[in-house]
């Protein structure tokens, strides 16, 4: 095995082994999507029986956080996942990990999109309301919602992170 720079995550090593397994982090979302389609289990239901958010079980299980001992067990119970993956389910991931810059699923563009143009109004408001800084992705929580609407329904997201201040020094 090619010993990879410090500065590449093991994500980017089709073979990389961890804890002595044979297994990626790619591998147990895959094993996860198959069996939630298999089962016809939705991520609230995940989420109950590990006992946090729809959403930040549903980012875990993609990949994005690491499960504490009793959430991998609760996630490898719910998918019948072999327990191989429990290191995977428990390791820190590399998050923002989408294939590419520029995303190119239309649900994810559509964000990128927003982004892109009201970037610079949530910057100029979030300055105006708290000053220089920034709003954290780390202490964060988010909802979401159906809102019904006679035009069409509407998808309602809440995003809720701590203020982040820059010091001097």
């Amino acid at each position: 095995m090619t010993t990879l720079p410090p500065w590449q995550s093991e994500w980017f090593h089709p073979t990389y082994h961890c804890h002595g397994v044979s297994m990626n982090r790619s591998d147990v979302t895959d094993l996860i999507i198959e069996a939630k389609v298999t089962r016809g289990i939705t991520w609230a239901q995940v989420a109950e029986r590990v006992g946090r958010s729809k959403e930040w079980t549903t980012a875990a299980c993609l990949g994005q956080m690491a499960f504490d001992a009793a959430g991998a067990r609760a996630v490898m119970e719910a998918f019948g996942l072999p327990p191989e993956a429990e290191p995977w389910l428990r390791e820190v991931p590399y998050k923002g990990s989408l294939p590419t810059q520029v995303p190119a699923d239309p649900l994810i563009y559509r964000f990128y999109e927003l982004i892109s143009v009201y970037g610079t109004t949530f910057k100029a408001l979030i300055h105006e309301e708290f000053g220089d800084g920034i709003m954290s992705a780390i202490d964060f929580r988010m909802d979401l919602q159906r809102e019904p609407d006679p035009n069409g329904d509407r998808v309602r997201i809440e995003m809720s992170g701590k203020f982040l201040p820059y010091k001097t020094y």
